[in-house]
């Protein structure tokens, strides 16, 4: 009977989105507020009877479905618009829902005095109904709605303030940036449904290892265009550039960017799909390499960014690389591990820097900072709380599970990928040090007519609250020990893939088709758990991000003078510092010549070519109307007189 209750759970943002929408410049913003908060409240509240409907299943049941209508049908083509509650989406479903809430209400006091207050509620209800729409889909076609719905959402929320320039062009790098991504996911969604005939999860995962070889051409091509789209919409190599910029928007929209909703799409869709991806091992490789560099390359990055916002929204980019780098070995627990954890500790920075530029009246810049810890305690303290966390301390949440994926990127992939992991472990724990010491510890050098305040309760509030569950989320994935691993076992019926008869289809159509089936055997082989490798790179790892903290101490604290005199005059600290100069090379590569080609168009090709043959064929017309009208006198003589002519011009012809 609670399962029934599914389909409320998209439903009440966006109602709250209409309301708003629709008549909240009427309503005021007490209300606006209340009914943006209470839509996302009552839909994690619908998330909770949910859950418990769903521990109520019969057992041996880890799947329902709840078909609402049939959506479209053309021919062979029929979908459903119908929702999906298996372990995974409840995962997602709940850490959505929850952080949502927490960030709408955070919202209510750092957007007061807002004009358009009402317009950011609606829009931020809108993009809730998409994330969940996004994850709760059962078919490919709901995914790519919600897909596109929180990329047309994010457009709207990063150029909220459109009166300034650079928040429109943010806005429309993000939505130009993401258009290719879903553009290839686009073209993967066709692929699988001229493969399988059918977009629906259930038999489309079913069906994949009696129709696709392991490692085949079909698959790879499938896998990789998923993951293109991936990149886009969760900011990795090449497709990563749009994040960054997207900090023009208020604050509380980027914590529910980066840490609820829209940039863990892609790692979603990657474990959503993972019976697709299991098949293709070419495609996990590059997943893998792709993650573990994106973690490496913004790392370095975000060492020398200077503006508050700037720093973490790096440092998001680098955590969705750990997670795909988790993904690309096969560990995709590890990666929704992850996810869980990055979406506590990284919506409390954010939320913990909002309420940094709101103390200081709007300041970003961390170099007109510091000493400001004794003015924002609680501020401070929470935002020390999910730095150490992002940094792998234990016990936080953080260290256990990012210690999850560099185990498994060691054990399920190769030495390279976990030195890359380990050592975009070491610089994440520098420059987030560096943030906290430079934000809040040293001198001051906030301008003295800023009078610096912590922020009311309705914004530390929430602070607090993720601040502990970044504390205590480690606790779903206890290591070590067998069976505390809450999280694995939760999502073990999703994620089981029976590799061995997966790889006994393929060799059987390899057959029929009289093509020689390579070796597996290896594949199925499978490392023993070693326990003390486990505890000795648990210990590494701490290590690794002590040393981290310590050198940024010394750095930012004991030396203030060192990073100037390190790098002044260092051409390759100014290349990492204007960002490797990527945005730079794509407006020359890709933007410029994009444009110079649509000039060339619009002059020869419209203006010339299109606008030239309709206007010609109108002066054509003109010229003969021109020379027809000399029989178009008025005078009845004329007419009388061509009459005349023409009859005897007839009879002529008729003799």
């Amino acid at each position: 009977m609670l399962l029934k209750l599914t389909f409320l759970v998209p439903l009440f943002p966006l109602i709250g989105s209409i309301i708003n929408g629709f008549f909240g410049l009427k309503l005021g913003e007490k209300k606006v507020g209340l009914i943006g908060s209470a839509a996302v409240f009552l839909s994690f509240i619908t998330t909770i009877l949910v859950f418990i409907g769903f521990l109520l299943l019969p057992e041996g049941e880890h799947v329902f479905e709840q078909s609402l209508f049939t959506w479209m049908v053309a021919g062979d083509f029929h979908v459903d618009f119908g929702f999906q509650i298996d372990n995974l989406s409840l995962v997602m479903m709940s850490f959505v829902t929850g952080v949502g809430f927490l960030i709408h209400v955070y919202s209510t006091g750092y957007m007061h005095g807002e004009y358009s207050f009402y317009r950011f509620f609606a829009y931020l209800n809108l993009f809730m109904f998409a994330m969940l729409l996004l994850v709760m889909g059962n078919n490919f076609l709901l995914m790519f709605i919600g897909w596109e719905g929180v990329g047309c959402c994010s457009y709207f929320l990063i150029g909220y303030y459109f009166e300034k320039k650079s928040a429109c062009d943010a806005g429309t790098k993000a939505f130009v940036v993401n258009r290719v991504g879903d553009f290839a996911f686009l073209l993967a969604v066709m692929y699988i449904f001229s493969i399988f005939g059918t977009i629906d999860y259930t038999e489309v995962f079913h069906a994949a290892p009696e129709k696709l070889i392991f490692g085949g051409e079909v698959v790879t091509i499938i896998t990789l265009l998923l993951f293109v789209g991936a990149t886009g919409k969760s900011a990795q190599l090449p497709l990563y550039t749009w994040l960054p910029d997207a900090m023009e928007g208020p604050t509380p929209v980027s914590a529910l960017i980066h840490a609820a909703t829209m940039v863990t799409a892609g790692v979603f869709m990657v474990v959503r799909c993972n019976p697709l991806f299991n098949l293709a091992p070419d495609t996990m490789l590059v997943v893998a390499f792709v993650g573990a560099g994106t973690a490496l390359f913004a790392a370095t990055i975000g060492m020398t960014q200077f503006d508050i916002k700037r720093v973490l929204a790096y440092s998001t980019v680098s955590q969705i690389g750990y997670m795909f780098l988790a993904c690309g070995v096969g560990a995709y627990t590890a990666a929704i591990f992850h996810m869980v954890t990055h979406a506590f500790f990284k919506a409390c920075l954010f939320l913990g820097s909002g309420s940094v530029i709101h103390g200081l009246e709007g300041e970003q810049d961390m170099r007109k900072m510091g000493g400001i810890k004794g003015d924002q305690p609680i501020t401070y303290m929470t935002f020390l709380v999910s730095t150490l966390a992002i940094a792998g301390i234990p016990p936080l949440s953080g260290f256990f599970s990012k210690d999850e994926v560099l185990y498994h990127s060691l054990m399920d992939g190769n030495i390279i990928l976990w030195g890359m992991g380990i050592s975009a472990a070491l610089l994440t724990a520098f420059y987030m040090f560096r943030l906290v010491f430079m934000t809040f510890h040293g001198e001051s050098r906030v301008d003295p007519s800023v009078h610096v305040h912590e922020s009311p309760k309705v914004m530390t509030l929430p602070l607090v609250i993720l601040a502990g569950l970044a504390t205590v989320g480690g606790l779903l994935g206890i290591p070590l020990f067998h069976g505390w691993h809450l999280l694995h076992n939760w999502l073990e019926p999703i994620l089981h893939f029976d590799l061995a008869s997966a790889l006994q289809h393929s060799e059987h159509m390899l057959h029929e088709a009289g093509r020689h089936a390579p070796v597996w055997s290896h594949l199925l082989e499978k490392e023993e758990h070693n326990v003390w490798l486990e505890i000795f790179l648990m210990l590494f790892s701490s290590v690794v991000a002590i040393t981290g903290i310590a050198l940024a101490y010394i750095f930012y604290v004991k030396r203030p003078d060192l990073p100037d005199k390190l790098t002044e005059g260092q051409w390759g600290y100014d290349i990492v510092k204007n960002k490797y100069l990527v945005d730079e090379l794509y407006d020359e590569t890709i933007v410029q010549p994009t444009i110079e080609g649509s000039k060339l168009l619009w002059k020869e090709c419209d203006a010339r070519g299109i606008d030239g043959a309709v206007n010609g064929v109108a002066r054509v017309i003109g010229w003969f109307s021109d020379r027809g009208k000399a029989f178009q006198s008025g005078f009845v003589r004329n007419y009388a007189l061509f009459i005349v002519v023409g009859f005897i011009t007839l009879l002529l012809i008729a003799i």
